[in-house]
């Protein structure tokens, strides 16, 4: 990009996984993206333990389902009320099969997949003996990405 050229964001990537700091990550792209006249994408990244417990059939897969729409409706009110277009997705974080899938893969993937100009995702200390899914994948995500990264 040349120098003179405006920073342009059409698509800002919101990873998120359920937690308190990841709806704070959804205000910050929220705030990026009517700032930009862009669109939030929420990615909700499904942890190791859902995963495998969907795989083994002791986790619900309705259960999962209406916990992720619950999170969903709860972060569109905060697009909703700045006039900011939102769309979600889910993803598996983790696979017992693919060892190269993992919470930063996807981030970085989807990130191509949808064509986003910004990522913003959550990166809180870990304090808790079992971090949340998107604490792991942020410096994986701060590391790699071609697009430029919030993490707050």
């Amino acid at each position: 990009m040349d120098a003179s050229e405006p920073f342009t964001v059409d698509t800002v990537l919101a990873p998120v996984d359920g937690s308190d700091e990841s709806a704070t990550a959804v205000e910050y792209a929220v705030a990026v993206a009517d700032r930009y006249d862009a669109a939030v994408h929420a990615l909700f990244v499904l942890g190791r333990g859902v995963v495998r417990g969907l795989d083994a059939g002791t986790v619900d897969e309705t259960d999962v389902a209406e916990n992720t729409q619950g999170f969903f409706d709860d972060i569109s009110t905060i697009a909703d009320d700045a006039g900011v277009s939102l769309s979600t997705a889910v993803d598996d974080g983790f696979s017992q099969t693919r060892k190269t899938l993992h919470p930063g893969n996807v981030v970085l993937d989807t990130a191509d997949d949808i064509d986003a100009d910004f990522i913003v995702l959550p990166r809180e200390p870990v304090t808790r003996a079992e971090a949340e899914v998107l604490e792991k994948a942020a410096e994986y995500v701060l590391s790699y990405a071609s697009q430029p990264v919030l993490s707050v």
